[in-house]
């Protein structure tokens, strides 16, 4: 599959990004905000980031809890009765004068249940896409995902004004019913691709089982170390240039966007694995420069150049596929979506406290050259790995 026509042309994707679109909307609308009134009721921004970012770091404690109920529930169900569970969660939290430990425990349960989202719906993607369309799609997906941020926090902001905040929240809730509807009708009854029942121990017995494969170990490392840092860089874009963070943005979405697309689109799929680790080198190298502080043009076209190289992202997430037995690739992609994530916020800590130890562009400079250093700690593991991929088709590799 190499066309975005032959993409939409395949019966279930279409559902499944409408979908996919529709929870990511919410969620960016509803999180944004929920931060606003809790921050209205508290005036605390501790509290009002964590209701914004707080089921990002729940995801973390389903990843080690329940993330095996991915590949061991029926997709369509499974993704209908989540969104459900979403759009009531969402509408909970708009009811006036409900307590705050209720607030924040609904958030906790909406984090572990997102952890098991994310996992059914890369999971059915590659189910959706068999036989190499995946990369494709979920090129797809990551473009559609930034575009509805960039779009739903603007227009969250517009809609709490014209609405409120509870207002916004029961909007966010039925954009989720209307994912519900979407995944319900438009998507096929599938059974689980796992055997057996989901519980803790089976999470734990089966994310042993991803991580005892070296060659899939580096994969792992390769898409959260070297990413997580960079975003890390990203998060002192504001201390760094308070007046022009929004087009360091803009630049960097850009970036990301376009090689999204190149390596989605216009890779062939024998030349994969290889562009892996010097993109992981584009997305740091770049970065280094800012220690002495460049002009404002030559800033944004660095930070466009190295977001390209988020594109090596896609590149390791296919690689990872064809290193796992399909019954996983649910945990498998769940897994990387929620380690992703806690290296991103260890990332924003990190380069955070060495830029206040000595200042915003040393911090950036910093923590990319970390990066860096882990990608060129990573390639020869990664290169195995590809030689893994190489034997064993789409087979998985154990042991």
């Amino acid at each position: 599959m190499r066309t975005y026509q032959e993409l939409f042309h395949t019966r279930e994707f279409t559902p499944l990004f409408l979908a996919s679109a529709g929870q990511n909307a919410a969620q960016t609308v509803g999180g944004l905000a929920l931060g606003i009134l809790v921050f209205e009721r508290t005036d605390s921004a501790l509290l009002s980031s964590l209701a914004m970012f707080g089921p990002a770091l729940a995801q973390l404690l389903g990843a080690v809890t329940v993330l095996s109920a991915a590949d061991r529930l029926p997709p369509r169900a499974a993704m209908t009765g989540l969104a459900l569970l979403f759009g009531a969660g969402t509408a909970l939290q708009a009811v006036p004068g409900l307590p705050l430990g209720v607030l924040f425990a609904v958030l906790l349960g909406l984090g572990l249940a997102g952890s098991v989202g994310g996992g059914v719906r890369y999971g059915l993607l590659n189910e959706v896409l068999a036989g190499g369309g995946y990369l494709l799609g979920r090129s797809v997906l990551n473009v559609s995902v930034g575009v509805l941020q960039i779009c739903g926090f603007a227009a969250g902001g517009a809609l709490v004004a014209a609405l409120s905040a509870r207002g916004t929240l029961l909007l966010a809730a039925g954009l989720h019913l209307l994912a519900a509807l979407v995944a319900r009708y438009g998507l096929s009854a599938r059974p689980p691709r796992g055997a057996g029942r989901a519980s803790v121990a089976e999470t734990w017995r089966t994310n042993a089982r991803l991580w005892s494969s070296a060659p899939r170990r580096y994969v792992y490392l390769a898409l959260w170390v070297p990413n997580g840092l960079i975003v890390g860089v990203e998060s002192l874009y504001v201390p760094y240039a308070p007046g022009d963070a929004g087009l360091l943005f803009a630049a960097g979405a850009l970036g990301m966007l376009a090689g999204d697309v190149v390596a989605g689109r216009f890779l062939p799929a024998h030349r994969r694995h290889r562009p892996a680790v010097p993109l992981c080198v584009l997305l740091a190298a770049p970065y280094l420069l800012f220690a002495f502080r460049p002009a404002l043009p030559l800033a944004l076209a660095l930070v466009a150049l190295a977001t390209f190289g988020y594109a090596s992202g896609l590149l390791l997430q296919d690689r990872l596929i064809a290193l796992t037995p399909d019954g996983l690739s649910g945990q498998a992609l769940g897994l990387h979506s929620c380690g992703m994530l806690a290296m991103q916020g260890i990332g924003a800590a990190a380069a955070g406290a060495v830029a206040e130890l000595t200042s915003p562009a040393t911090g950036m400079a910093a923590t990319a050259g970390a990066s860096l250093a882990a990608t060129l700690l990573l390639a020869p593991g990664l290169r195995g790995a590809g030689a893994a991929v190489g034997r064993t088709g789409t087979d998985g590799v154990d042991g």
